[in-house]
């Protein structure tokens, strides 16, 4: 056998999503060269790894097997990268984070500092909405996890790293200038929503229901910026955290509607769970967070004050 540590961490992402070509998205490789890797670890073996039937990708039981060794074997390697860096007196491990999707325009602020001083420390950050974060949360597979609204059903540790400012937010070509007409105004317009599970969603949805509003038609969209360009288009209004408008809010292709009751205030929080064990990385880095936590926020997000 001659296999390679690269062809086993080809191999293990591979099983990870299924797909040659997601394979080599998250690797940053070109989908061939991700075939070339799997057909020579293949060709060590008399037994099938994978199996393609109608142009989907399957793992064999033996490749899952194959799968699960490598995993350790990778693990191992890394758990041997981090403990030479730690003899030689610099910090190493992975450091785990899940990030709701609108985190996106705040969580890099508050790691590049962090990771730029502690090379030996390898980042790993999953982006997606409410639902998936706190079920990795949950499942202990993160460290840490960025959210604008605390869960509910599981304790968790926390600590607030700045507001989270929701706004009705339309074209500039929509006009309201009576914010006592805002929930006539709502009743009759196109609103935008994100997808079910989406803590915006739930912010937005919980706005209209106090405000006993009924949506006329609605519009569901996958992301914020997809949400975003939608208002920017016409295609209705939206109410979107204020965080991942800066530039839109600037030109003026975007404009903030006065309505009663918002903007909603909420907190980007960094949560664990409660009694956790860190590892050294992320203790590090939860104190870094206490400590330079003012001086981020004030460095790039002093212009949401002025809202």
């Amino acid at each position: 056998m001659n296999y390679t540590l690269h062809q086993l961490q080809v191999f293990l992402k591979i099983t990870q999503t299924k797909s040659i070509t997601k394979a080599a998205e998250e690797l940053h490789l070109t989908q061939p060269a991700v075939s070339i890797q799997l057909k020579n670890l293949q060709d060590q073996f008399e037994i099938p790894l994978t199996e393609v039937i109608g142009r989907k990708l399957f793992v064999t039981d033996f490749g899952k097997e194959i799968a699960l060794a490598a995993e350790n074997i990778v693990n191992e390697v890394h758990s041997i990268n981090y403990k030479t860096l730690a003899f030689k007196g610099i910090l190493s491990g992975k450091l785990r984070i899940s990030v709701v999707s609108t985190g996106k325009y705040v969580m890099p602020y508050f790691l590049s500092d962090f990771t730029n001083n502690n090379k030996g420390v390898e980042l790993d950050v999953d982006v997606a909405n409410k639902l998936k974060v706190i079920k990795a949360l949950k499942n202990n597979e993160v460290d840490f996890a960025l959210v604008s609204t605390l869960p509910s059903g599981i304790e968790v540790e926390s600590e607030v790293l700045m507001d989270n400012k929701l706004f009705l937010v339309a074209n500039q070509k929509t006009e309201l200038n009576n914010p006592k007409r805002a929930n006539e105004f709502l009743s009759n317009t196109s609103l935008i929503y994100r997808e079910e599970g989406s803590a915006t969603r739930i912010a937005m949805e919980s706005y209209l229901n106090k405000q006993g509003i009924k949506a006329r038609t609605k519009l569901q969209l996958t992301s914020n910026e997809a949400v975003k360009q939608a208002v920017i288009a016409g295609l209705g209004v939206s109410i979107m955290p204020l965080i991942g408008l800066k530039n839109e809010l600037e030109n003026n292709s975007i404009t903030i509607l006065p309505s009663k009751g918002l903007p909603i205030i909420t907190n980007w929080t960094l949560i664990w769970l409660k009694g956790k064990k860190m590892s050294p990385a992320a203790t590090a880095y939860l104190d870094f967070i206490k400590k330079e936590k003012e001086s981020i926020k004030n460095k790039n997000f002093s212009w949401i004050d002025s809202f």
